[in-house]
């Protein structure tokens, strides 16, 4: 087909219908693709050094580098930061664990996985929700990223900075920052391209020049200053229950910020080789972490001294060096934190949100579809400079979307690992009126009731943060919101387990698990049979058949 003739045919609905997969697991009448289906072997390309490197590309961004600013100006100190950001990071691990294993074993996508316990029509809302929190989140890294681009190009044309603007004020940025944003969105558009297994060459790439770049400022900083400041000495400004109400708060917003993660790191573990790298999250993410913290932290106090005040922004530094070597350095800061931000964009938000629409309408799209649709409205139909110049409430909205996040999690980690024992039916997750149907309505009302027990109580601490007037009427109801996350997994968790013990649903339990066709046990031989016999065939191995329909 000629280029002309490609081009006539995407005029026309079927001309954007993909190639039905022959390996798919779907109803014949069904259609999926390479992208939505059980990872091929070949694809199965990652090792755990590729999770160290990949949580390097998500947690190495400039928001990390911030994370204790929003603690210390709150009134506690950097001890507290400090283990804010461990315990928040490690209790984040835990789903991230139970629900990575799900991608490493099964090598299913987090939409797909979700059908299990949600059900075939109700696991939609899932996707719909994730995919919403990291649209959001895609638009806001992308515009922080062109903050950086505009160091980089300021650093070589420093008459960049003066480019007369003809932009609105009421728009909410500049015509300079426009040209920084569609510079910076070109040249991110073909690396969130490349597919998902072979994006490892990034990650090892993101790691050294962010780690590199990161110690070269602290040096800098620490050496202008003569010393690492006066940071360390500041005292509390708040005390009492207060302080301890604060913690919590600030432990719940780390780990709410990393509730997309934890909800859909199947999208990533499902490449893994084997599924022992899934493990070491519980070591890279807080380690990264608290690295980074700290580094924010000493740069922050060395800027008090040098530029006589705190600034935890690392490109806001960077804005300061000026002179030929004052540029080269702000050059390399620029072109560390466009890396990071590229980098997070890749691993938190745009295959995120790209396998979520993807498995919505796998007739017309898959990943690089989905990549396309996700980076356009994000940076452009969205105009995230609104978001950031205009919305305080809605970036406050943005960070609540966790106690949504948090029940899903959840439920993927409590069905998996205690409801059905780690024994899915994967071709079964695959056909609409398969074993994980539920009913005619296709939706677990077990996980729907868990859900609104989960994310009720946390709403009027959640209005109260998007708007801040409404906070005397809803009494002690926001003291829930401090630990939203906490509460958001703990109880969607056990309300689920408990339902689906004392009402189960017997037709989705299988006695192992289930990856071919050849493979299938129906859900009645399962229960027919005795504990010891069923106990018998599990020591068979879960690839073994062990009985047919």
């Amino acid at each position: 087909m000629t280029l002309r003739e490609r081009i006539k045919s995407k005029t026309t609905k079927q001309g954007w219908v993909l190639p039905r997969q022959t390996t798919s697991f779907a109803d014949p009448e069904a259609w999926t693709n390479v992208d939505c289906d059980v990872t091929p072997i070949e694809r199965r390309t990652w090792s755990a050094w590729t999770m160290f490197g990949y949580w390097f590309s998500d947690a190495l961004n400039a928001q990390s580098w911030m994370a204790p600013a929003s603690i210390i100006a709150l009134g506690l100190t950097w001890r507290e930061a400090i283990v804010c950001i461990i315990f928040g990071s490690l209790v984040c691990t835990v789903p991230l664990v139970l629900n990575g294993m799900v991608g490493a074993r099964l090598h299913i996508p987090f939409p797909v996985a979700m059908r299990a316990s949600f059900g075939w029509y109700f696991s939609r809302f899932a996707v719909v929700t994730r995919a919403i929190t990291a649209l959001f989140w895609h638009a806001i890294q992308t515009y922080t990223g062109s903050t950086a681009m505009t160091q980089i190009i300021r650093s070589i044309w420093p008459s960049y900075l003066d480019i007369p603007n003809h932009i609105p004020e009421s728009v909410g940025i500049t015509t300079q920052g426009m040209i920084s944003h569609l510079i910076f969105w070109l040249v991110q558009f073909p690396i969130l391209l490349i597919p998902p297994h072979k994006l490892k060459w990034f990650f090892v790439a993101k790691c050294v020049l962010v780690i590199t770049t990161s110690v070269a400022v602290v040096i800098t900083m620490t050496s202008k200053a003569g010393g690492a400041g006066d940071i360390w000495n500041l005292p509390y400004g708040v005390h009492g229950t207060d302080r301890s109400w604060l913690i919590l708060s600030s432990l719940s917003s780390i780990t709410g910020g990393w509730a997309t993660m934890a909800t859909n790191i199947p999208d990533f573990t499902r490449y893994l080789k084997t599924d022992k790298g899934v493990y070491w999250q519980v070591a890279f993410l807080p380690g990264i972490q608290l690295m980074l913290g700290l580094f924010g932290i000493i740069c922050c106090s060395a800027s008090k001294v040098v530029y006589g005040k705190y600034i935890w922004d690392p490109l806001e530094i960077a804005s300061h060096w000026d002179g030929p070597s004052g540029r080269a350095g702000a050059f390399f800061v620029g072109l560390c934190w466009v890396v990071a931000q590229i980098g997070t964009n890749l691993s938190a938000n745009v295959i995120s949100c790209a396998n979520d629409i993807m498995c919505l309408w796998p007739k017309y799209l898959n990943i690089r579809r989905g990549v396309i649709i996700t980076t356009v409205i994000a940076g452009w139909v969205m105009q995230p400079w609104k978001i950031i110049h205009s919305a305080q409430s809605l970036l406050a909205f943005m960070a609540g979307l966790g106690i949504f996040l948090a029940p899903i999690a959840a439920m993927l980690s409590a069905d998996y690992w205690v409801v059905q024992k780690q024994m899915y039916d994967v071709p079964g997750l695959y056909r609409a009126h398969g074993r994980y149907r539920f009913n005619k309505w296709g939706t677990n009302w077990r996980a729907a009731v868990a859900f609104l027990v989960s994310v009720v109580p946390s709403i009027p601490g959640m209005a109260a943060s998007v708007n801040p007037s409404i906070k005397g009427t809803i009494g002690d109801a926001d003291k829930l919101y401090f630990m939203f996350y906490f509460w958001g997994y703990t109880s969607a968790f056990l309300v689920y387990v408990g339902l689906s013990r004392f009402f189960p649903a017997p037709e989705t339990h299988v006695a192992a698990t289930i990856y071919e066709d050849s493979d299938v046990i129906s859900a009645a031989d399962g229960y027919e049979k005795g504990e010891s016999e069923l106990g018998d065939e599990k020591k068979l191995g879960e690839r073994e058949v062990v009985s047919s329909v």
